[in-house]
């Protein structure tokens, strides 16, 4: 069986190292997939009614499928009989009876010293269903003749029916399924446990067993030894072609570089490559990196290893590509070392990745002066894999108190609410827990909260690599292949114009209309929603000249602002602007209090400023003008408001047409730029 496309699955070795222990991701499509399939299935053997004499089939096999359903559903199982045939009709009898039927004939015993005599478990049952042929207006179909429903045995519970072995059917989507994991190394237990977690069944509750499992692979071993053969072979072809495809981009493009190694057989073991606008990109954004290495190819073997940044625009861009023969500390110092080089020896501020031991060591040597963090995204993502079956239906209530626990800010407090949280849910001597606690100054707001991230951990952004991933990942045939959807999706000049939509103003602050003019749309985005909320907040100065921000209902803990006046220099408590780049609301309402019209220019840091663009933004006439279309159409609402409260038939009729121009104006193609030609309000009050 050879696998016709590049599989590529998320890695499910647990950071724990224990090879039993399997991570299950959550919100993985697959798995919802595989769910709804089982749920399906359960449902459609739910409608089956009693068969009875004179019912109608198309076929002999629908019959026999729906006799089988009725029997799941009743607890036992049905085998063919015989079957009579005639010259001209062909088979026009079949019989389908109960799986213990009649009884066994003896058998010879082997010659051999302790002969097994296993017990037969047939016992003359008399259950059946036959089916008699008949033709009816040149057509053919069958009837029930004869059907019997008494049984002389016990029938099965549901969770002893499906273990029968009528029914520990392995589907072929399985069965390749389970190839794989064998080719990859999985034993069988492990197999069947990946197989339950992807199905998002409870264990043991497969349609088949252990046993059938390993059946297969034995029944199937001469097959997969030729697919080992097959995939050796498919892996040295296709990592040749991939190290031609770089070879023929570098001799195209003198900016796009790659490096590979080769193991003791001159075969290619490791390859990396980056492009030329991702150094670019790079030399703007590179103070965060988040090197991905969720996804493995099942297929070739290889680890995929990503590195990502955020440009000033909050969009993902890639810097660089690695395929990794395994996931040792020597391949991961490989990758980093290759990819200082791409990016010619300028280290990141801080690197994100997931929690694995190898990688966390190599980016101890290769980048000590790099602030290591690992995503919150990733360690919330295994929680329900590691937790979920221990702590049952405390499981949720576990979830909501971990997460107020990420957003803590102090070290002690942390520290204090992890020990009430593992001894409420017994899990002190948990080795999950144990290993979150090692990892604690990696991945705690309380330890990073200082670091600079440039809200790399938002939720959007995760989603935005995750959504980058699967469109590079999907419908492969080989790696060349997949080296062309890279190519097709990296280049930073790739990047479209989303985001980049008219600046309001919401406050009409000063300091608001002058980051407007200096920070890109999305940074201003954020810089507003700060300015916002500082209104809400009280400023009291301290006896040691030091400032409180108190929120007017409490909503929040009180943060401590420091404001050096000789240098314009203000610190927060909360370390908003360390973390993001971005002021905090603490520090704009201390601001605001100081009578500042403008920000300081430090407080507009490089990464986030329009000048900083890896393509033109629209200039200041554009923005101006898209103020006067502002300004005209606030007026404009404003009277139709007015004019619409003054009845219902009126307001019905403003709120219907309002909902159609609205969907008309969004499926209208978006210019370049807003040139605004029109005559000035002169709507008439009547």
């Amino acid at each position: 069986m050879k696998p016709s496309n590049n599989i590529w699955i998320q890695r499910q070795q647990c950071p724990c190292g224990d090879w039993k222990c399997y991570i299950k991701y959550e919100g993985d499509d697959q798995t919802s997939a595989s769910s709804q399939t089982v749920k399906s299935e359960t449902t459609s053997s739910e409608l089956v009614f009693t068969p009875y004499v004179g019912q109608i089939f198309k076929s002999d096999d629908d019959a026999f499928e729906y006799y089988s359903n009725f029997a799941r559903k009743n607890g036992f199982s049905i085998r063919k009989a015989r079957s009579t045939e005639s010259q001209h009709l062909g088979i026009y009898r079949r019989d389908f009876v109960c799986y213990r039927s009649g009884f066994n004939q003896p058998r010879k015993k082997a010659n051999v010293e302790h002969p097994r005599d296993r017990k037969s478990i047939r016992c003359g049952c008399d259950a059946k269903l036959y089916l008699t042929k008949e033709i009816v207006d040149g057509l053919a179909q069958w009837y029930v003749s004869q059907f019997s429903n008494v049984h002389n045995h016990e029938l099965l519970e549901d969770d002893q029916v499906r273990l029968l072995p009528a029914y520990r059917k392995i589907q072929e989507a399985d069965q390749e399924r389970i190839l794989l994991l064998s080719k990859a190394g999985f034993p069988i237990n492990r197999i069947v446990k990946v197989l339950e977690l992807e199905k998002g069944v409870r264990p043991g509750q497969l349609p088949f067993i252990e046993k059938d499992v390993r059946n297969f692979v034995r029944t199937c071993k001469k097959t997969v030894q030729e697919n080992d053969a097959l995939l050796t072979e498919k892996r040295e072809n296709d990592t040749l072609e991939l190290l031609e495809a770089c070879k023929s981009v570098a001799e195209r493009d003198p900016d796009f570089a790659y490096d590979y190694t080769t193991d003791e057989n001159d075969k290619v073991e490791n390859i990396a490559w980056s492009y030329g606008d991702s150094v670019r990109a790079y030399a703007l954004y590179g103070d965060v990196v988040t090197f991905d290495t969720t996804y493995r190819s099942i297929t070739y073997g290889l680890l995929l290893g990503v590195w990502f940044g955020m440009d000033n625009h909050g969009r993902a861009i890639m810097y660089g590509c690695v395929l990794l023969q395994d996931e040792s500390s020597h391949s991961f110092t490989w990758a980093l070392q290759t990819f200082v080089r791409f990016i010619r020896g300028r280290h990141p501020q801080t690197i994100v990745t997931d929690m694995e031991l190898a990688l966390r060591d190599a980016i101890a040597r290769e980048l000590p002066n790099t602030k290591h963090v690992v995503c919150i995204w990733h360690i919330l993502s295994k929680l329900s894999s590691w937790l979920s079956f221990p702590l049952g239906s405390r499981y949720e209530d576990f979830k909501a108190q971990f997460d107020l626990l990420c957003h803590v800010e102090n070290v002690e407090d942390f520290e204090h609410q992890w020990n009430l949280l593992v001894a409420r849910f017994e899990l002190v001597s948990d080795k999950h827990m144990a290993l979150l606690f090692s990892y604690r100054g990696f991945w705690s707001i309380s330890y990073i909260r200082g670091s600079f991230l440039a809200r790399t951990m938002t939720p959007e952004f995760s989603q935005s690599l995750h959504t980058f991933l699967k469109r590079i990942l999907s419908g492969q045939t080989c790696l060349q292949v997949f080296f062309e959807q890279v190519g097709l999706a990296a280049p930073a000049g790739n990047q479209t114009r989303d985001g980049m939509r008219y600046m309001h103003i919401k406050t009409c602050l000063p300091i608001e209309e002058h980051a407007r003019s200096v920070l890109t749309p999305y940074a201003f985005n954020v810089l507003q929603h700060e300015i916002v909320l500082s209104l809400q907040y009280a400023i009291q100065e301290m006896a040691d000249g030091s400032y409180l921000a108190r929120h007017f209902k409490k909503m929040d803990g009180e943060c401590l602002v420091i404001w050096v006046p000789e240098d314009e220099q203000i610190h927060c408590s909360c370390k908003e602007f360390e973390h993001s780049g971005i002021l905090c609301r603490h520090s704009l309402r201390l601001l605001e209090v100081k009578n500042y019209f403008q920000l300081p220019e430090r407080y507009f840091p490089p990464r986030w400023r329009r000048d900083q663009s890896l393509f033109p933004m629209d200039d200041q006439n554009s923005q101006s003008n898209n103020d006067d279309c502002a300004q005209a159409l606030h007026a404009l609402t404003e009277t139709l408001l007015t004019e619409s409260l003054t009845s219902k038939e009126r307001f019905n009729h403003v709120q219907r047409e309002i909902t159609g121009l609205l969907a008309e104006v969004r499926s209208m193609p978006m210019a370049e730029e807003l040139s605004l030609n029109m005559p000035g309000n002169n709507v008439s009050e009547t």
